[in-house]
């Protein structure tokens, strides 16, 4: 399953960004952008990598796009989006954690309205337990020496239920390490009903997005390895493997 963009971060402290044009959108965004520390502009012929266009007047507008993108600078059109190179998303700030939710440009007000659900639902310390664990590499290093017990032993912290539930109401990291238990060579075999990722239960998903590899029959959909962490490998065969080996091991087939 292919995206139609790349999320990504950029840190914009200091750093230029063109915006033209004037009124509410224009307001808007500048807000957006000083709350990150960028650098305003409103000379079209600044040098930057970013620019923003939130310019009423259609040919306009799309005349400046135009020129921007000749130079190589990445725009966002506002209320343009089959002319923008990148759509700046709604946001849950939880400092130093970020939630982004894009639609590509299709629909704002279904950003703001699944934001608004967020806020309800997202902690409003969460960012505490981001800095613990931070706070807490070298300890989680010393506790899990090996990579992939270590993210096994934090996912399952991190987990619905979990003694670092992102969610709970009780998040002690320094507890977690004094008490923290691995689980190595698991071997866990699914059987799918559906080609459907959204049909995958939590524990499938769990596993999936946990896996240090993902074997699996040929006719299993790319949208269910997907899910799987981009750096796990997968490994395409004709039957379950014989042995596990170290870390968590996936084994997916279509059910009849």
């Amino acid at each position: 399953m292919s995206l139609h963009s790349l999320p990504l971060f950029v840190r914009l402290a200091g750093r230029p960004v063109i915006l033209l044009g004037e009124g509410e959108a224009a307001d808007a965004k500048r807000r957006l952008l000083d709350r990150a520390g960028a650098q305003v502009v409103t000379d079209e012929a600044a040098v930057a990598a970013l620019a923003i266009v939130a310019i009423d007047d259609e040919a306009e507008a799309l005349a400046a796009v135009a020129r921007l993108k000749a130079r190589g600078v990445l725009v966002n059109a506002v209320d343009r989006s089959a002319h923008c190179d990148f759509t700046l998303p709604a946001i849950v700030d939880r400092e130093p954690v970020l939630i982004a939710i894009g639609t590509g440009g299709a629909s704002a007000g279904l950003a703001a309205a699944l934001r608004q659900r967020l806020e309800a639902l997202v902690p409003a310390d969460l960012g505490g337990l981001a800095s613990a664990l931070q706070k807490a590499r070298g300890a989680m290093r010393a506790r899990f020496p090996d990579g992939g017990a270590r993210r096994r032993a934090l996912a399952d912290a991190l987990a619905p239920g979990g003694v670092l539930d992102p969610l709970g109401p009780s998040r002690d990291v320094a507890s977690w390490l004094d008490g923290g238990a691995v689980q190595d060579g698991t071997l866990v075999r699914m059987s799918l009903a559906s080609p459907d990722p959204d049909d995958l239960t939590l524990r499938q998903a769990r596993a999936l997005a946990s896996a240090d590899r993902v074997y699996h029959r040929a006719d299993v959909p790319p949208a269910i390895l997907d899910r799987a962490r981009a750096d796990a490998a997968r490994i395409a065969c004709d039957a379950a493997p014989s042995g596990t080996g170290p870390g968590l091991v996936v084994d997916v087939e279509m059910g009849g």
